[in-house]
């Protein structure tokens, strides 16, 4: 037993339809997130930069020479800036140095993924993780270093549109101190 619908009848009920489907979708325009969507924290990174780079020469020994070294990093985005690509090559007077670093935002966990490869030994490292706040990033992973177990931290701050400064410690004791022995201060190449 069929009957006949009015055509005014079905539009009305088509267009109702639709937006009961897209109610979902619109609330979620209209609801503001409360997190931080991370994806362009590394977007001041980008281009050219001159690295001047200080290295400590023994770290985890109680030694203080810091070695100098002078370089060039190139960073580029990749994936509408969810990811990254930075070459660094810098001559210290202990040799060459050429490292290749791949950057990957996670949009689930709103952290980066960092992973570090060098010429010298083709091996990519274990990633670090991490995110950015209040103009920090602070990214952390454990490795071995010379037999040990310890914790690496690597910080990006004071950024400036043609600036910024990069810090890299190592902590044999769980993170309750925390030894520097790389840290560079970048400046943009016009």
């Amino acid at each position: 037993m069929f009957f006949k619908v009015p055509a005014k009848c079905t539009m009305v009920f088509a267009v109702m339809c639709s937006l009961l489907v897209a109610l979902p979708s619109l609330q979620a325009l209209a609801t503001p997130s409360a997190e931080r969507d991370g994806q362009h924290d590394f977007d001041f990174h980008f281009g050219n930069w001159k690295s001047s780079i200080s290295r400590l020469q023994h770290p985890l020994t109680g030694s203080t020479t810091w070695i100098k070294c002078e370089g060039t990093l190139v960073a580029r985005k990749v994936w509408d800036g969810r990811g990254q690509l930075e070459e660094l090559e810098a001559d210290c007077p202990t040799g060459h140095i050429e490292d290749l670093l791949l950057f990957l935002y996670n949009p689930q966990s709103r952290q980066w993924s960092l992973n570090a490869a060098a010429v010298n030994d083709g091996a990519i490292s274990r990633p670090m993780f991490g995110e950015f706040k209040n103009g920090r990033g602070e990214f952390y992973d454990q490795e071995t270093f010379k037999g040990r177990t310890i914790l690496v931290r690597q910080v990006w701050s004071d950024i400036t549109p043609t600036s910024h400064q990069f810090e890299q410690s190592f902590s044999d004791d769980g993170g309750n101190t925390w030894e520097p022995n790389f840290r560079a201060t970048l400046t943009r190449e016009q």
